[in-house]
């Protein structure tokens, strides 16, 4: 289960990608505005500070990141929530913004949902996603190392880890095949982190998340105490901090 206050330790390095991304949307006065996957919600409620006049639907499926969402709703209701999985949710009508914010490196056959949601745009409606792209990075190949090995096998064989084999190229060819003209990119980001072991911190909210859901708490103890420990020596903490690279893809279409 998605663990809110977790995943919120690292908001604003969180947070950073997602406006990026939205710097590149041009959209001035949408009516309706889609956030899939859209996690707590803060970030979706900027969406509706900035098209104040617009709809604005977050939608995730997970029942503790909705909870939260809905507790941090304004009192006029704006953003609306709803439970469901991207995959097959369908909107009430056309939108003129979708935004997806590091969700579809979780989503199997991403590209195709993709193009399904590129089919929910309005005419010279704006289509905006993110994700990580680092998954050849130590927080991640130690985890999948882990996972793999004799002690760990036979408790994870069928678990789902997160995954991203896909790069701007292909969100771009994507995207202007679907009639979007289409903006892709990636960037790395330097995160300097503060704690005694933040890269286990911040993967605890996010990448090992199907391994502590499906393991005994004794055990998903165990596995993060090894995991932790890896990192910690992949990750050397400096005067100043601990230096996490991290590298994420992003691409912007508008239909038409």
């Amino acid at each position: 289960m998605w663990d809110p206050g977790q995943y919120g330790r690292y908001a604003g390095e969180r947070a950073r990608p997602f406006f990026d991304l939205l710097a590149r949307v041009g959209a001035t006065n949408p009516r309706l505005v889609l956030d899939l996957g859209c996690g707590p919600g803060e970030l979706t409620a900027t969406l509706a500070e900035r098209w104040p006049d617009a709809a604005v639907i977050g939608v995730d499926s997970s029942e503790a990141m909705i909870e939260s969402a809905r507790s941090g709703a304004g009192r006029d209701g704006r953003p609306s929530f709803v439970l469901g999985d991207v995959r097959d949710w369908e909107p009430p009508g056309r939108a003129d913004v979708i935004v997806s914010n590091a969700v579809l490196q979780w989503v199997p056959r991403q590209l195709e949902v993709l193009a399904r949601w590129a089919g929910f745009l309005a005419d010279a409606g704006w289509i905006a996603v993110q994700v990580p792209g680092n998954f050849d990075q130590p927080g991640h190949t130690i985890m999948s190392e882990l996972a793999g090995s004799p002690r760990w096998r036979p408790l994870l064989a069928g678990v789902t880890m997160n995954r991203q084999d896909t790069g701007p190229a292909d969100y771009l060819d994507l995207l202007a095949g679907a009639g979007c003209s289409t903006d892709a990119w990636e960037t790395t980001y330097l995160h300097v982190l503060t704690g005694d072991n933040p890269v286990l911190d911040w993967y605890k909210g996010t990448g090992l998340r199907p391994v502590i859901d499906v393991l005994p708490a004794d055990l998903a103890g165990e596995f993060l105490a090894e995991y932790g420990a890896r990192v910690l020596e992949a990750y050397p903490p400096r005067q100043y901090g601990t230096v996490l690279p991290f590298r994420r893809v992003f691409a912007v279409g508008r239909r038409g």
